[in-house]
Parts: C-alpha cells; sequence; structure tokens
C-alpha cells in the first residue's frame, strides 16, 4: 500500500482511439475539413493520471500508422511510461464524434480488426508490474474479442498484488449492452473500484434505481461503486454507505474526456491518502468524499477546455477556485449529503 501523500504507480490497460471532428472554420460545400486528436477513455485516464503526478504506465496496443504516432507523442508528451505497451502492424481505432449543442460527443466507431482488441496471454504476461499500487482497465478493451476475455483472465493474477479499477464505458454502437450485463458481474467480482456514468447505469441495470443497481454491484464483489452525475457530480457507494458529492460550476467547452478526467482524478488522491494497494481496507466514507470532490474538480476543468485535455498538477493548483468553490477536504464533507435527487445536466 502506498504512503499516504506519496502517490504510488498506477498501471492503465485498454485502448487509445483517434476522436475525429469536424474542423467547421476550414469546412466547405466543397469538403468536409476533420481534425484527428489523440483519445479512447484507458489513454485520456493515463494522461490525467500522470498529469496529476500519479506515475502511470500504459498498457496499450499501438499501432504503426500515423495515428499509432499521434498516441505515442501525447502520452510521452504527458509524462506516461510506454515501457510495457505492444507494437503492432494491426490498424488503430478511429471515431468520428458528433458535437451537439451542449457539447456532448455523440461516436461513430471504425474498429473492426483494430490493434487495441488483439492482445495474446503472452504479451499480458509480459506487463507484469510488481511496483504498481492499481491496475485501471475497462472500455472496450474489457469487453472486445479476443483481447477482452484474456484481460479478464489477467485481472485475477494482477489483483493478488494490486488495487483493481474498472470503469465498464459502455459504447453501445459497437458491442450491444447485454454483453456488458452479462459480464459486469465477473468484473465485479475482481474489482475493488467500479466507476460508471449515470448513462452507463441506465444501459446496465435499465430496470434499476441508482442505489439499486450499487448494492447488486457490491453484492458481486465491487466495494466502491462511484457513478458520475455531470453537472449534478457523484453518488459514491462504500460497501453500501452511500455520499454524494457536488460538481463546481464551470461554463462547459464539451465534455470529451470528463469521465477519464474524474476517474484519473479519482484513483490519484486514493493514492495520496495511501488507500490503493490492497483490497481498500483502510478506505473511510470521509476519504470517498474528499476523494470525489478532487475528481469532481479536475472533471469541470477539463469540460472548461475543448478535447480531451485535462489538467497538469501545477494548472490544476492555481486555478481549481476558478470552477467553483476551491477543492479542500473540509469543504468536501460540507457539501456531502445522504441523499440526492437527480436533476437532467450535461452527463460525463
Amino acid at each position: 500500500m502506498a504512503r499516504p501523500g506519496s502517490p504510488g504507480g498506477v498501471d492503465v490497460l485498454g485502448e487509445c482511439v483517434a476522436d475525429i471532428f469536424e474542423d467547421r472554420d476550414r469546412s466547405d460545400a466543397g469538403g468536409l475539413a476533420l481534425r484527428a486528436l489523440a483519445g479512447g477513455g484507458p489513454a485520456d485516464t493515463a494522461v490525467a493520471l500522470a498529469r496529476l503526478g500519479t506515475p502511470t504506465r500504459f498498457l496499450g496496443r499501438l499501432s504503426h500508422d500515423a495515428f499509432g504516432t499521434l498516441f505515442r507523442a501525447r502520452l510521452s508528451a504527458s509524462g506516461v511510461d510506454l515501457t510495457g505497451g505492444v507494437t503492432t502492424s494491426e490498424p488503430s481505432t478511429l471515431a468520428v464524434a458528433d458535437l451537439d449543442a451542449t457539447g456532448q460527443a455523440a461516436y461513430t466507431f471504425h474498429a473492426d480488426g483494430a490493434a487495441d482488441w488483439q492482445w495474446t496471454d503472452s504479451e499480458l504476461a509480459a506487463t507484469r508490474n510488481d511496483d504498481a499500487i492499481c491496475l485501471h482497465t475497462g472500455s472496450l478493451a474489457l469487453i472486445r474479442r479476443p483481447g477482452g476475455s484474456r484481460i479478464e483472465e489477467h485481472l485475477a493474477q494482477v489483483r493478488e498484488r494490486a488495487t483493481l479499477s474498472i470503469d465498464p464505458n459502455v459504447r453501445p454502437l459497437l458491442v450491444p449492452p447485454s454483453a456488458y450485463r452479462e459480464r459486469l458481474p465477473h468484473w465485479c467480482a475482481v474489482a475493488d473500484i467500479l466507476r460508471l456514468s449515470e448513462d452507463d447505469c441506465a444501459l446496465l441495470a435499465p430496470e434499476a434505481g441508482l442505489d439499486e443497481a450499487c448494492d447488486t454491484w457490491h453484492a458481486a464483489g465491487a466495494r466502491l461503486v462511484v457513478i458520475t452525475l455531470g453537472g449534478d457530480g457523484a453518488l459514491a457507494s462504500l460497501d453500501g454507505v452511500r455520499v454524494a458529492v457536488t460538481a463546481p460550476p464551470v461554463t462547459v467547452v464539451d465534455t470529451v474526456g470528463a469521465g477519464d478526467s474524474f476517474t484519473a482524478g479519482l484513483l490519484h488522491r486514493l493514492a495520496t491518502l495511501g488507500h490503493l494497494g490492497g483490497r481498500l481496507d483502510t478506505l473511510t466514507l470521509d476519504a470517498v468524499t474528499d476523494a470525489c470532490a478532487f475528481a469532481a474538480h479536475v472533471a469541470a476543468l477539463t469540460c472548461s477546455v475543448p478535447g480531451a485535455n485535462p489538467p497538469w498538477a501545477q494548472t490544476f493548483r492555481c486555478d481549481r477556485g476558478s470552477v467553483g468553490a476551491a477543492y479542500t477536504p473540509a469543504a468536501a464533507r460540507r457539501r456531502a449529503v445522504g441523499e440526492i435527487r437527480i436533476p437532467k445536466s450535461p452527463r460525463w
């Protein structure tokens, strides 16, 4: 377990995705101009973690193609360690984004045969890192075959030496929600932390309220369940005891990468407090509230700029008061309430 105040290393296992956006300033009747940005939920989480100051390794299968070069450049520039990754000839995954008037993104994916889903048992075995206190995974890499089933088997081995965090990050355009629902109990059985969005919950537990869904996932094995509610903050449940944390007000440019930034902020803060490295045995509801409030500020700063561009540690220290009341553990506890009512607002 990491010592409080000195975050240990976190490994992030998953995909990189090239997010393709229309460049409206350069598009005209004669042609559509596009801009490619490095993205993908796990990669965005790794970038945000490293920028916050957590030693971070990204475990991904990166293509030789131009998009793979883009991914490597972004991850490396953010301080992410790529030594555990695999370089391959399969193509990169592409996601074409369509932003609505509120800045929310809907995606069309081009992912068949992509590098991200082709993990082998030997490649995964080679990623072993006894210095990591946590492995975070999920998203498409955990559900798409053939690599997803191999990652599931790998998690059982990693769990012997590190905390496990999973974000299902449901993508119904690529994988039927029923496939996620079938695998989720297996993921909860190995996960210490389950982080989802409210939209994920609607697809994974369509007949259940958030409280019932949390209890179901606790019963399956996950000790900490955190559900992000966009502008309404987050609902966290530790062994069935729940707390709601508000989000700071922010002018939303778009919500791309905000949920992944929240996950990074959560893991970074839990590591800083010394709670990662095992089964969360010393974790308290006060610490969960603290970590979720920190994570909400990181996500808000990500929403305040275009694309998945999470804040650096030094920027966060300078700017966090500009997105609402400054983050402090005491302020986080004051904003926590025991029950929550959920209005409609932009989600991440």
